[in-house]
């Protein structure tokens, strides 16, 4: 009942649009453009690209972000929520289906549709796992003898 309601609300919202506005309006590459000249500040702020495209658009956001009552213990849904947390540990996007997390910087940050921010140390003892193209080299054990 509530998907048929948020779908009637999102076609009552763009038959409002005047033909005006539509002409007027960005392109997602020229938004994309926008992010990229200052994707620092706005990573900073805890926007995501997908959010500030579609705030740049005029479109509204729908679906893709997690709401707030499915997240659990641990996990945020702004990063700076996050930084304030997780202190001087790193703050770490998780995909909640495939369970790997991505880190700032990477393509991945901020731009998977089921997802959460979490301190980096918590999500590796909740079973998230670094993204493969991330992944971390293993720590060597100093206490075991090289392999000859």
């Amino acid at each position: 009942m509530g998907a048929i309601m948020a779908a009637g609300a999102a076609l009552v919202t763009v038959l409002a649009w005047s033909p005006a506005v539509l002409a007027q309006q960005k392109t997602v590459k020229q938004c994309r453009a926008e992010w990229t000249a200052s994707k620092t500040a706005m990573v900073a702020s805890g926007k995501t690209q997908k959010a500030f495209v579609a705030e740049c658009r005029g479109v509204p956001l729908v679906g893709g972000s997690t709401p707030a009552a499915d997240l659990v213990q641990g996990q945020y849904g702004s990063e700076t929520d996050a930084k304030t947390a997780c202190g001087s540990d790193a703050v770490v996007w998780v995909n909640l289906r495939s369970r790997a997390y991505h880190e700032a910087g990477s393509r991945s940050y901020g731009a998977t549709k089921v997802e959460a921010y979490m301190c980096e140390k918590e999500s590796l003892s909740a079973g998230f796992h670094a993204a493969k193209a991330f992944a971390r080299p293993p720590v060597k054990d100093a206490a075991k003898p090289a392999a000859s």
